[in-house]
């Protein structure tokens, strides 16, 4: 087993809600190792995409440890936490969040306009990147000459172009049919087990978790269970 790249260690999570307290995650602890393809399932209200956003820095817990690739980052101010994820986290989403004005290549390019990179080579990553989804030929194309499929692996290419240490991926397959989702799932295991690729993904469909390696199990704010799967290959 490669070291962990994730590590929360008696994670609580309480929201406020009409001045009462809701406990939605009650002392998580668990590690993903690098180079992991973890799915999380829970029924709603479970507190998976809650422990989601808290590995991703978009919130913080109540209280605990989160390192991700050796940094405490519930210690990091809001400003500091904004630079960790433009730098650590690759982001793909239910809906792909395109922006329709843009062609592909320039909603992939999105994430490094953050860095210093100069414009050819920003562009020269960008391409790399649909190279790597298999959509070099749809570069010039806007969302919505796209189908949802390939929408979805530009959203893919987004998340991958500026080599985070982690992608997280809420429901990626929850809007797409069948033949799409799968394309969109072997396109994951290829990252993970061509590149090494570290991914945790929310997921109430048992055969996309079953593509993933392990399966993590949330009911009312606990871990129940981690079991290895034998993955389906898509």
């Amino acid at each position: 087993m490669s070291e962990a790249i994730i590590s929360i260690r008696n994670v609580v999570k309480n929201y406020m809600r009409g001045g009462q307290t809701v406990k939605v995650l009650e002392g998580i602890s668990l590690e993903i190792a690098r180079g992991e393809f973890v799915a999380l399932m829970g029924p709603s209200g479970s507190g998976k995409s809650t422990l989601l956003n808290l590995i991703a820095g978009i919130d913080k817990p109540t209280s605990g440890e989160l390192l991700i690739d050796g940094e405490d980052i519930t210690k990091l101010r809001e400003s500091e936490l904004a630079h960790w994820r433009a730098a650590k986290v690759g982001f793909i989403f239910q809906f792909y969040n395109l922006m329709p004005v843009l062609s592909a290549l320039e909603n992939v390019e999105l994430p490094l306009l953050l860095t210093d990179l100069p414009r050819r080579e920003r562009r020269e990553r960008a391409a790399l990147a649909l190279e790597m989804v298999n959509l070099s030929d749809r570069m010039d194309h806007t969302p919505n000459e796209l189908s949802g499929g390939q929408q979805q692996r530009v959203a893919i290419a987004r998340a991958i172009v500026s080599d985070p240490a982690i992608l997280v991926a809420d429901e990626p397959t929850g809007d797409l049919d069948r033949d799409s989702a799968n394309e969109v799932l072997g396109m994951l295991q290829r990252l993970n087990r061509d590149l090494g690729a570290t991914i945790v993904m929310v997921t109430h469909d048992a055969r996309a978790a079953n593509a993933a390696q392990v399966i993590m199990h949330l009911e009312k704010g606990v871990l129940e269970s981690r079991e290895e799967t034998v993955q389906i290959k898509h």
